[in-house]
């Protein structure tokens, strides 16, 4: 017999105090609590948004900047809108997928390895999350025989409820060359009700086992000719989506039925006058607000501004699409921006950037929306008009495509999303050729944040004297003092007239 879903614990547990506890969890096992980093990841030119737990620790792993503690835990808050890691089409309408989500994280400089991170997680899940350990399914790297008969004989889970998978899922590399190591996941078993297949079976993209915790061990560092040598230090990088886990504990399937989200669909729906559960078009709106919400005022909160290139592009996209489902919604004013007081409700207890930006947020929303609307109804007039003069099964051209981009601001995924449904295709080949001066500034900005990547002296400045402070969230102007100077890569104590510093 399958075993119950244990309620007893989650039902009473909000998002916010899971978040806690974890924090609470490793904090009382010697862990610094780390503050989440901002959402534009400083110092890395290869990603546009902090995507992961790991990206504020990346120098930390590759040994370019030390710290004074070798674990730590964090809620690290992420987005993932653009490049290699888009979710913004699939928003709304899956049960997991966000632009914003937060990844809770421990980490081991060096200090502990797989059979303490595999200890600790089993621990947390089943003991202070009181998960039923029948419940939960491991994958471990198929090579990866340590961390295997770790999980068999020292947790104690069953064979037929592990499995060994290949590199594709279960080998992590930070880039090409650098740190890399095996990898050992914790799914959520929802029980055989729920349609899918354990992982490594041909059923497993079904929705039955949820991915709820991966767990990295970088053990190797691979070389520019692929060859794996053992790293001195073997680290711990473990990242667990807050949503899902707080989807198990609440006895939900989707992430959109956790407490969190329901008081945002809920401040939504009550702005719109539409009632959740009337139909499941309406119910992908309401959706899509709430989470775009989320994605748009952490983004504002962090300095990134709307424009028509890089992260501000991204963030304008956003907003775009969100003003659009609530035009579907029968909004034809301004009103997102009053759903930003239902999100710090949620939220600014622990994010308190998001109380002390509230009314920068609300405003340059407000902006955006007035700015937009003016220009939906002619673009959605033009959409339409495309669509009857394609016909059923025909081609939106690449010219009607690049005026609705240029001229409307409607991305082409925004005309995807609305089209979506539609037996129609659109011109994507033409539309690049008329793209072709933009495209070439538009690879740049996803290529990364078009800065350089910072030397190593910044690090080693930066151990000598301190972090800088951040002020901009209270004031445009402030007074700093020069701790430093770097020529090049190099720390130099003094420049002379002409110098480039």
């Amino acid at each position: 017999m399958f075993p119950p879903v244990r309620h007893g614990l989650g039902l009473k547990m909000k998002t916010s105090e899971i978040r806690q506890r974890f924090l609470d969890y490793f904090a009382g096992r010697g862990h610094e609590v780390v503050p989440s980093s901002s959402l534009v990841p400083h110092g890395d030119p290869t990603l546009l948004f902090t995507n992961a737990g790991m990206v504020q620790f990346k120098h930390t792993f590759l040994g370019n900047e030390h710290r004074p503690y070798s674990t730590a835990v964090s809620s690290q808050k992420c987005v993932r809108a653009g490049g290699k890691h888009n979710d913004l089409e699939n928003v709304g309408h899956t049960a997991r997928h966000h632009t914003f989500f937060e990844m809770l994280g421990n980490f081991s400089f060096g200090d502990y390895f797989k059979k303490e991170a595999i200890a600790y997680a089993w621990d947390f899940l089943t003991r202070d999350l009181d998960i039923d350990p029948r419940r939960l399914f491991v994958t471990v790297f198929e090579e990866d025989d340590e961390a295997y008969d770790i999980w068999v004989d020292d947790i104690g889970i069953p064979k037929d409820r592990i499995a060994r998978i290949g590199a594709r899922d279960n080998f992590w590399s930070m880039g090409d060359t650098g740190p890399c190591g095996p990898c050992s996941e914790i799914f959520y078993d929802h029980g055989p009700e729920v349609a899918g297949g354990p992982p490594g079976t041909p059923d497993e993209d079904g929705d039955r086992f949820v991915e709820i915790w991966n767990l990295v061990f970088m053990q190797y560092n691979r070389d520019e000719d692929g060859t794996l040598s053992e790293l001195p230090r073997p680290s711990v990088d473990t990242g667990m989506g807050l949503e899902r886990i707080a989807a198990v504990m609440q006895g939900v399937h989707s992430n959109y039925d956790i407490d969190l989200f329901r008081n945002l669909i809920a401040a939504a729906a009550s702005e719109t006058g539409v009632k959740p559960g009337e139909s499941e078009e309406r119910d992908v709106s309401l959706r899509v607000l709430a989470d775009h919400l989320r994605s748009v005022s952490f983004l504002l909160a962090d300095g990134v501004l709307p424009s028509n290139e890089g992260r501000g592009f991204v963030l304008r996209r956003i907003l775009r699409r969100a003003c659009r489902h609530g035009r579907l919604l029968g909004m034809k004013e301004a009103f997102i921006y009053r759903l930003v007081d239902a999100l710090v409700a949620e939220m600014g207890d622990h994010f308190t950037e998001l109380k002390e930006a509230r009314d920068n947020i609300r405003r340059v929303i407000r902006i955006e929306e007035e700015r937009f609307i003016k220009t939906l109804d002619k673009g959605l007039k033009l959409v339409e008009q495309a669509v009857a003069e394609a016909g059923e099964g025909g081609t939106i051209p690449g010219r009607t495509l690049f005026t609705l981009y240029d001229t409307y601001g409607f991305p082409t995924d925004l005309t995807a999303d609305i089209l979506k449904g539609r037996n129609i295709r659109l011109d994507m080949d033409g539309f690049e050729i008329c793209m072709d001066e933009q495209r070439q500034r538009a690879r740049a900005a996803w290529g990364g944040s078009g800065e350089s990547a910072l030397p190593a002296a910044v690090f080693e400045l930066r151990e000598q004297h301190g972090a800088t402070e951040f002020l901009g969230y209270s004031t445009l102007d402030a007074e700093g003092v020069i701790t430093g100077l770097i020529c090049g890569d190099q720390a130099v104590g003094e420049a002379g007239e002409g110098d480039e510093v």
